[in-house]
């Protein structure tokens, strides 16, 4: 699923904005990060959430869109 989730962001980010996008990291790893340039999707399994619990560390930043 994280796979789709990279492949379809990837996509829909450059058909709407023609950005380039870099992505790192495996679906089997829990995480996937897609580097956008000015923005970072990071795309991690449930218990890779857990493990690294980012909301807490990045609490001042702003969320755009969060899915669970």
């Amino acid at each position: 699923m994280l796979q789709a989730l990279a492949e379809a962001s990837i996509e829909k980010v450059h058909q709407t904005y023609q950005l380039p996008a870099r992505m790192e990291g495996k679906p089997q790893d829990g995480w996937i990060l897609v580097d956008f340039g000015d923005v970072i999707l990071h795309l991690f399994s449930p218990d890779r959430r857990d493990y690294y619990r980012l909301e807490e560390l990045w609490s001042k930043g702003k969320i755009v869109l969060h899915l669970q």
